[in-house]
């Protein structure tokens, strides 16, 4: 149980750095509105850059409480079953 819940935190951390980079990479490239405007609804599919970024990094937030609730619960369960 404890490595499906590393796994989840790797996968929240990976997805909240993509996306925080590709809101990175909509908000300097594109400059003019109508370019802006199509590259927000095509790559991220939220209302503005900014709001795609804080997103991710709510993710990667999440992710490292999740890995560090799963690290707990590793540590939890080595210490109650010596060998």
């Amino acid at each position: 149980m404890v490595l499906v819940g590393k796994l989840i935190a790797w996968a929240l951390i990976i997805l909240g750095a993509l996306r925080v980079a590709m809101g990175t990479y909509v908000a300097t490239q594109f400059i003019e509105f109508e370019a802006y405007e199509a590259a927000t609804k095509r790559y991220l599919g939220s209302g503005t850059s900014g709001d795609a970024i804080d997103k991710g990094l709510m993710f990667i937030a999440a992710g490292v409480a999740f890995g560090l609730l799963a690290r707990c619960a590793s540590q939890r369960g080595n210490a109650s079953n010596p060998d």
